[in-house]
C-alpha cells in the first residue's frame, strides 16, 4: 500500500488527489519533528511546511521515500543534494502563494506609510489626532526589489499603478524585467544608493544570511524603509535595531524574523525583540504573508500537479 504523510494543514484537494492516485494519506498536522523521524520509513511521500526539517537523518530514515513536497518556497529546510543522491524527488510550490506575499508586502507598506495601526488604536480610544497621523505617499518614491523570482515579480506587478520607480536585482537571472516596462534591471549597489524603500524577496542561503547588516545600511539613504517577507535571517537583528534607533531606517515591515519560536528566545533575543516591539514605525506580522485562504488551495493544487508528473 502506498502512503503519504502530510504534516501540515492542506486544502482537501491535495488529499483527494493523492487518493485518486492510489495513496493512503496520513494527515497529522500536530506531528512533531521527532515523531516524523520515527515513522517516516513507512511512507513513499512526505508533505511538509516549515516545521519539518528534512536533513540527512530524515532521508536515511525514509527508506521508501520517493518524493517530498514543500508547501511554499523555502527550500533551505531540505537537503536537496542528499535527496538527489537518494533518488528522492523534491518539489516546492512558490507559484501557490506568490500573489498572497505580494499583496501582504504592499499592505504592510501602505499601513506603515499611512500610520494605520496607530491611527486605528487612537480612534478606538476616542483620541482624535489628525496631524499626528499625517502619512506619506509612496508615489514618486524609488522601490528596490532584491530578488525578482516569484514573489519579487509579483510585488512588482502590484506596484505598477502606484507611480513609483522600481529597481530590481536578481543574481541568478538575465533579462528578467522583460514584460515589466516600468521596472529597471539594476544592481544591489544602485538599489542601496537610490532606493527609498527596499524589499527583500530572497531564499535563505550562506550568501543571503545577514545580507542586510551594518555595512549594507551605511550605504543606504537616510530614512530607508525595509520590507522583509522572505526569510528573517536575511536581516541582522542588531543592525536593524541600530538603524531604527539612529533613524537610518525610517521604518520596517517585517513578516519574518531571525528567531520565530518565541519560547526559545535567549535573554539577548528577549531584549532585542522587546526593543523592536517598541518602535511605532515598524509593522509586524507572524510569518503569514503567504498564508491566505486562496493560497492554501493554490499551494495544494500546484504541488499536486508537480508531484503527479513522477507518479
Amino acid at each position: 500500500m502506498k502512503k503519504v504523510l502530510i504534516t501540515d494543514g492542506v486544502h482537501p484537494l491535495l488529499i483527494e488527489g493523492f487518493e485518486k492516485e492510489g495513496f493512503t494519506c496520513d494527515y497529522q498536522t500536530t506531528i512533531t519533528l521527532e515523531e516524523v523521524h520515527q515513522i517516516v520509513a513507512d511512507y513513499e511521500g512526505l508533505i511538509i511546511n516549515s516545521k519539518i526539517i528534512v536533513d540527512k537523518r530524515m532521508l536515511d530514515n525514509g527508506l521508501r521515500l520517493k518524493f517530498i513536497g514543500r508547501l511554499g518556497s523555502g527550500m533551505e529546510i531540505i537537503d536537496q543534494e542528499y535527496a538527489k543522491e537518494k533518488g528522492v524527488h523534491v518539489f516546492s510550490a512558490p507559484e501557490g502563494n506568490q500573489n498572497a506575499v505580494a499583496e501582504h508586502a504592499l499592505g504592510m507598506l501602505l499601513a506603515l506609510a499611512n500610520n494605520f495601526l496607530q491611527a486605528d488604536a487612537e480612534v478606538r480610544a476616542k483620541d482624535w489626532n489628525r496631524e499626528k497621523n499625517r502619512g506619506f505617499e509612496i508615489m514618486g518614491k524609488t522601490i528596490g526589489l532584491i530578488g525578482f523570482g516569484h514573489t519579487g515579480s509579483s510585488f512588482a506587478k502590484k506596484l505598477e499603478g502606484c507611480g513609483v520607480k522600481v529597481l530590481a536585482y536578481d543574481k541568478y537571472k538575465t533579462d528578467y524585467t522583460e514584460g515589466f516596462s516600468y521596472v529597471e534591471q539594476s544592481t544591489t549597489e544602485k538599489i542601496v544608493h537610490d532606493a527609498d524603500i527596499i524589499s527583500l524577496h530572497l531564499p535563505l542561503t550562506k550568501e543571503t544570511h545577514h545580507i542586510i547588516d551594518d555595512q549594507f545600511l551605511e550605504k543606504c539613504k537616510n530614512g530607508v524603509i525595509l520590507i522583509n517577507t522572505s526569510r528573517g535571517k536575511c536581516i541582522k537583528t542588531e543592525s536593524l535595531l541600530k538603524g531604527l534607533t539612529s533613524g537610518k531606517i525610517g521604518g520596517a515591515c517585517l513578516d519574518v524574523f531571525e528567531n520565530e519560536k518565541t519560547a526559545t528566545f535567549s535573554e539577548i533575543e528577549h531584549r532585542n525583540y522587546d526593543q523592536l516591539y517598541t518602535f511605532k514605525n515598524v509593522i509586524l506580522s507572524p510569518h503569514v504573508a503567504g498564508w491566505t485562504h486562496e493560497s492554501k488551495e493554490r499551494l495544494s493544487s500546484v504541488l499536486l500537479s508537480k508531484i503527479k508528473t513522477i507518479l
